[in-house]
């Protein structure tokens, strides 16, 4: 029997009649002879609701219980929609993270899954039922609850449908697809009948939204098919999947935009071998993930370093740097939230020339300067002013003819 993993995200269910609605295709799907297994998340804004729960209670809010707490809003999701699918005649049964045998180290709020054990599940497909987990947690190996961090259902579904050997994981959520860029910007974007593990990796780690960065690692690693669907029409969506070498790439596949991004820069760094490892290393301790790095050129024996790290991650990163200056033997910390980063996205990349030159001619005929570049073979990621990022994603998505 075939068998898909379906995840929903929280507008997907964030209400009475969208859960139905949701049950209602579950069951379809599970009467058609396909085997399903349900991931949700927590419905609506169940989460942020929760979140300034815990900031009108304390400043101080332990990690392990950030966890208990927003763990729970899955849990409510699971339990309706269990419900409203046996009102439908069909047999399901809920599970927590940890009784869906989801495995994780030990870090509250961003853990690292390291095991499924799905043998649960797999007796209630064997029974019939469809199992209905959970999203967005797991169980450490110290045996507390754990939260996967942005995306984290995700990252949940996926790990479940390579663990179950699943046909294809179909994310379903509140956009019909993959898009060549943000509609709400570029009203004529268009939307992708498919994309490759490696361009979708791209655009999730430059700012499109539709698909968390590490579902798409986790995808790429046990080659399980994504299928991008609206859970609102249920029309086909946008495939994930291998790239397929016989097929000519497009030069350009999307343009994403990240506005959560920050610049630090360390000045009057000594020209000295090791300092810059030892800087690096130091905000790794923190879990800092940097991202874009410029080292300017040495004069008189010494030289800046900047960088770019998640906005959400300034201030820790601040507290590094400053922290460092005496043993660094450097002059001192600027920081920089008013900026954004503006990504090209396309396989053919690897094999057409001239993309980096219109990328510039493009921004500069828009009188947009370039601050920092970061490239892939398949990616040009440019740093700019915040408030120019849309006039420079119209621009390029035009240059290129994404229309």
């Amino acid at each position: 029997m075939p068998l898909v993993v379906q995840k929903f995200g929280g507008t997907s269910v964030g209400d009475a009649d969208r859960i139905r609605a949701v049950a209602d295709h579950v069951a379809r799907t599970r009467r058609s002879g396909t085997g399903v297994v349900v991931v949700v998340s927590a419905m609506g804004k169940t989460t942020d609701d929760l979140v300034r729960l815990a900031d009108d209670v304390s400043s101080v809010q332990p990690d392990r219980e950030i966890d208990m707490l927003l763990s729970a809003g899955e849990r409510i999701s699971m339990a309706l929609l269990c419900m409203a699918l046996a009102d439908l005649g069909v047999d399901a049964v809920s599970f927590t993270g940890s009784q869906a045998g989801m495995i994780t180290d030990t870090s509250h709020t961003r853990a690292k899954i390291l095991e499924v054990r799905g043998d649960r599940l797999q007796g209630t497909l064997d029974a019939g039922g469809v199992p209905v987990v959970a999203g967005f947690q797991g169980v450490s190996l110290d045996k507390e609850v754990t939260t996967l961090g942005r995306g984290g259902s995700d990252t949940t579904a996926v790990a479940l449908a390579a663990a179950l050997g699943a046909d294809v994981c179909e994310i379903y959520t509140d956009v019909s697809g993959v898009f060549t860029t943000d509609p709400r910007i570029v009203p004529e974007a268009r939307k992708l009948a498919r994309v490759s593990y490696e361009e979708m990796q791209e655009m999730a780690a430059t700012g499109g939204r539709v698909l968390a960065l590490r579902s798409v690692e986790f995808a790429r690693n046990h080659n399980v098919p994504l299928h991008v669907r609206s859970s609102f029409t249920w029309e086909p969506g946008t495939w994930v999947d291998k790239e397929d070498p016989s097929m000519e790439q497009a030069v350009v596949t999307a343009v994403t935009h990240d506005l959560s991004e920050a610049k630090v820069t360390v000045t009057g760094v000594p020209d000295r071998p090791g300092l810059a490892a030892q800087l690096f290393r130091r905000l790794a301790d923190r879990n800092v993930n940097v991202d874009m790095i410029v080292q300017n050129v040495s004069l008189h024996g010494s030289t800046d370093i900047s960088f770019t790290i998640p906005e959400s991650d300034l201030a820790v990163s601040t507290e590094v740097c400053e922290a460092l200056l005496p043993e660094l033997g450097a002059t001192g910390v600027t920081s920089d939230d008013d900026v954004a980063r503006v990504s090209l996205v396309g396989a053919g990349m690897k094999t057409h020339p001239g993309v980096t030159a219109l990328t510039f001619e493009t921004l500069a005929g828009e009188g947009i300067n370039i601050e920092m570049i970061s490239t892939s073979s398949i990616r040009i990621s440019c740093l700019i002013r915040a408030g120019q990022a849309e006039d420079a994603v119209r621009a390029l998505h035009r240059a290129f003819e994404l229309a």
